[in-house]
């Protein structure tokens, strides 16, 4: 059962403020199988120099035949769950940020539920492409922030491995596995938590990034499968432009909002799709590297579990601690984007 309660908290101040939503645990889930550049120049015109040097990448996770999205969600939902001193039932609503669900019905959040004993909890599946993760941090975070919610568990997992094509260089090249899951509670600390974020789409450049067939526009049959249109397409040069776009807009929207500037961030986590990228918007920024954190180079692009995953292993590195300004960046098909502004 889902309980309300008010959404501003009283502090010592005379005044009330909005609760803002606090991460109170992170989890990830990776497989353990590794794809190296070198394994795939062995069937495909391709290199480890020539990948690496136009990606960043050099190595990759895929799950096998018998894991599903729903598998590392629970893995890196338990971890989370563990971290804030909860347990599933404790839990009023799980979000799965996907574009790789494990049914088309039911939803994979639902499956995550029931095995998580999340007998309380309300379940949805939330798709926008590889900003899927900061689309459902920004919905979670309205569930505290207007007190519906107290215990709200969000997950950004895909295995684009199960729809990629891997005889096409110019995605296979790209895509790995994993999950990524957060549990939010509220914040009983004025300015702090998640703070500020922006939400964006552009559906001109759908055609960019996109899987043809599958859906209700073009039904799977013998044809569909044949013309290899159940894989995810893409064109490169202008989803490049876009991603680098994306990144400004998601930077500079949430900094003009709270008066702050990019000297005020400690550090920058950018959706990991390509290290180039991340240092062509970096260097128009005015942003230090050393401020954006990247693991890009071993996992690939996982979609909706990149953040997460670079979050997660910011915070290992201690590339910020108790105090520090964090700006997290999505961008994917729809075209979406959207970005996230945290105080620690």
């Amino acid at each position: 059962m889902i309980k309300q309660s008010p959404s501003k908290i009283k502090t010592g101040s005379p005044e009330n403020f909005i609760s803002h939503a606090q991460i109170s645990g992170i989890g990830i889930a990776l497989p353990e199988k590794i794809i190296t550049n070198f394994d795939l120049a062995k069937t495909l015109d391709t290199s480890d120099e020539w990948i690496a040097a136009r990606t960043g990448i050099h190595e990759r996770r895929i799950g096998d035949k018998n894991t599903a999205t729903s598998d590392l969600c629970v893995t890196a939902a338990q971890q989370a769950l563990q971290e804030a001193e909860i347990s599933g039932s404790d839990l009023n609503l799980i979000i799965v940020c996907t574009v790789t669900p494990d049914n088309p019905v039911p939803s994979t959040a639902c499956l995550v539920q029931e095995r998580l004993g999340a007998k309380q909890a309300g379940a949805f599946d939330l798709s926008a492409g590889c900003t899927g993760f900061m689309y459902g941090l920004t919905v979670g975070s309205q569930f505290i922030e207007t007190g519906f919610c107290q215990k709200i568990l969000v997950l950004g997992a895909d295995m684009l491995s199960k729809i990629t094509d891997w005889n096409d260089r110019s995605t296979a090249i790209l895509f790995g596995d994993g999950a990524g899951a957060l549990v939010l509670t509220p914040s009983h600390a004025e300015k702090s938590g998640l703070l500020k974020f922006r939400l964006k789409a552009d559906g001109s450049g759908a055609s960019f990034l996109m899987v043809e067939a599958g859906g209700t526009r073009s039904p799977a049959c013998e044809e569909t499968v044949k013309n290899r249109k159940h894989y995810l397409k893409m064109e490169g040069k202008p989803v490049f432009k876009f991603a680098v776009n994306a990144i400004l807009d998601g930077v500079t929207g949430v900094l003009k909002e709270e008066n702050l500037t990019v000297d005020d961030i400690d550090c920058f986590i950018f959706h990991q799709a390509n290290i180039r990228i991340m240092e062509n918007a970096a260097k128009q920024l005015k942003i230090p590297m050393e401020k954006v954190f990247t693991n890009v180079g071993r996992y690939g692009n996982t979609s909706s579990a990149s953040v997460p995953l670079a979050l997660y292993e910011a915070r290992q590195e201690k590339k910020f601690t108790t105090g520090s300004y964090v700006l997290m960046v999505g961008y994917g098909a729809g075209l979406t984007w959207g970005s996230a502004l945290m105080r620690w």
